[in-house]
C-alpha cells in the first residue's frame, strides 16, 4: 500500500535537504558568508530535515518489503559516500552519515520487529513514549554525558566507536548520525505506524494518507535514495560552473 501524503511529505522534505546542501556549499566550499547558517536558524533547519526523515523512515519500515535488501543497498550507498569523500574531500569527509544510519537501522529492525512489534494501539503508544524519552535522555550522548552525567572516557576509544554513538576526540565528520541516540527516534517512527488505523483500507485517516495531491511530491518522495546520491554532484557541478 503506497501512503501518497506520506510520499509526498517525504518528497517535500528531500527538497529542503538539496536547499540546505547547497547552501552548505555555497558557505563552507564556495562564497562564504551568511551568518545564520552556521548559528541556530540553520541548526534549527537541518535537524527538521533528518527529524523528519528519521521518523518517516521508522514509520514506512512495516509497510515495506525485502527489508534485508533495502537496508544493505542504503548502508552500501552509505559507504559509497564515505569512500569517496574520504578519498577526494578528505577534510569534509563523511563518517557514519544518515545513510549509514538508515540502512543499519532497517537491518536491526529485522529481528526487532519480532520482538517488539505493538499487539495494539495501546502498546503502540507505550512504546512510542519510551522510545522518545530514551532519545532524549541519550540526547547528548556524543559529547559524552547522559541526563548531565559525564560518561567513562574509555567508551570513546576510537574511530569503530563513533558508529554506536561515542566518537574519540578529534573526530570529524561533515554529516554524523550514530546509533545512538538516532535509533530510538527511529522506533518512534516505527511506532506511529501501529498507533494509526491503517489495517483498514476504508478508515478515514487511511483514505486521506492514500489520496494523491501532488504527484511530482510523490515521486520524489518514491525515489529518494537515487535523488539524494546525485544531487550533491549535481550542486557542485552548477555551482563550479557559476564559479568558474
Amino acid at each position: 500500500m503506497r501512503l501518497a501524503k506520506i510520499d509526498s511529505l517525504r518528497g517535500l522534505n528531500l527538497i529542503s535537504m538539496i536547499c540546505y546542501h547547497a547552501m552548505w556549499d555555497i558557505v563552507f566550499l564556495f562564497y562564504g558568508g551568511f551568518p545564520w547558517y552556521s548559528g541556530m536558524p540553520g541548526f534549527y533547519w537541518q535537524q527538521s530535515i533528518c527529524w523528519t526523515f528519521i521518523l518517516l523512515s521508522g514509520f514506512s519500515w512495516p509497510l515495506g518489503h525485502r527489508h534485508f535488501k533495502r537496508g544493505l543497498t542504503v548502508f552500501l550507498c552509505g559507504a559509497l559516500i564515505t569512500f569517496v569523500t574520504a578519498l577526494f574531500m578528505p577534510a569534509e569527509a563523511v563518517w557514519f552519515g544518515i545513510l549509514t544510519f538508515m540502512g543499519s537501522a532497517m537491518l536491526l529492525m529485522i529481528p526487532l520487529d519480532k520482538l517488539i512489534r505493538p499487539e495494539n494501539r495501546t502498546r503502540a503508544l507505550i512504546l512510542g513514549i519510551i522510545s522518545f524519552l530514551l532519545f532524549l535522555a541519550v540526547r547528548d550522548i556524543n559529547v559524552g554525558r547522559i541526563l548531565g552525567f559525564t560518561l567513562p572516557s574509555a567508551l570513546y576509544a576510537d574511530h569503530a566507536s563513533a558508529y554506536l554513538g561515542f566518537p574519540p576526540a578529534g573526530f570529524f565528520s561533515t554529516d554524523y548520525f550514530s546509533l545512538l541516540p538516532w535509533f530510538f527516534l527511529y522506533l518512534c517512527g516505527y511506532s506511529l505506524h501501529f498507533l494509526l488505523p491503517l489495517d483498514s483500507s476504508d478508515h478515514p485517516i487511511t483514505l486521506f494518507l492514500t489520496k494523491s495531491i501532488c504527484p511530482p511530491l510523490e515521486f520524489i518522495g518514491r525515489h529518494t535514495l537515487i535523488i539524494y546520491m546525485l544531487h550533491q554532484p549535481v550542486i557542485f557541478g552548477i555551482l563550479s560552473l557559476i564559479n568558474s
